[in-house]
């Protein structure tokens, strides 16, 4: 009997130091996920210091800024004109006028607002706020406008933040599902500039940047992005 109970607190106690092991090693990973789950929440949080968005304003259904109304006009008399011409962007009328938009925008029960539009060196910077279910982050797409040698127009997406993190390979992927979800599902004006437009950003397509204005047309030929100032070159086109 005496012999049993002392290989029984033998054997427990040679236990003991593999689960005080084990425990440690438990105890240092649950250390090592509670530390990046904070990592990954600060990151998520970070609120980029150049978002500065302007205050919007009320919105009024059908009414186009000035801005816009200026830029078309441009655009139109220089068109009529049939000579080689730019236009100039600026950064300051360009946030004006976007913050005066119809905003919030909602989609699938989450909000975008209080847009920014940045203007840098070979890049266009668009941000913004995401509400999703509460939750406030701040997300930042990074845009490289390029004429290729065949004089189509590629809108690349650089960059995707949400915000201090990169997301940019989940992003594209994300996005080029939508756009062929929505593609496939017809009714889809392949034609229409917008939908060029979104074809570009989310399914990396170019496209030929011919422009309209009644019935002359205008061929972007070279995009210039500076700090705060954005130059487009146009060709007449027949």
């Amino acid at each position: 009997m005496d012999s049993g109970k002392t290989e029984i607190t033998k054997d427990a106690s040679k236990s003991s130091p593999k689960r005080r092991t084990r425990l440690r090693k438990l105890a240092y990973w649950l250390f090592v996920d509670v530390c990046v789950a904070i990592l990954v929440i600060g990151l998520l949080l970070h609120r980029p210091g150049r978002y500065r968005p302007l205050a919007s304003g009320p919105y009024e259904p059908g009414r186009i800024h000035p801005y816009w109304t200026h830029l078309s006009s441009q655009f139109y008399n220089a068109t009529q004109k049939r000579k080689p011409f730019e236009l100039i962007l600026e950064q300051a009328p360009i946030n004006e006028a976007v913050a005066q938009g119809n905003w919030p925008q909602e989609s699938h029960g989450v909000l975008l607002y209080s847009p920014a539009v940045l203007l840098e060196p070979d890049r266009i910077v668009m941000m913004g706020t995401v509400d999703a279910e509460g939750v406030k982050l701040i997300a930042g797409v990074e845009i490289t406008p390029q004429i290729d040698p065949n004089g189509l127009l590629a809108l690349e997406v650089a960059k995707f933040k949400v915000g201090a993190m990169n997301i940019t390979p989940l992003a594209k992927m994300m996005g080029k599902r939508m756009y062929l979800d929505r593609a496939s599902a017809g009714n889809v004006d392949f034609e229409d500039i917008l939908t060029q437009i979104a074809a570009a950003l989310l399914n990396a397509e170019k496209f030929d940047p011919v422009f309209k204005a009644e019935d002359k047309k205008a061929r972007l030929t070279a995009v210039k992005v500076e700090f705060r100032r954005l130059t487009l070159t146009f060709q007449p086109e027949e």
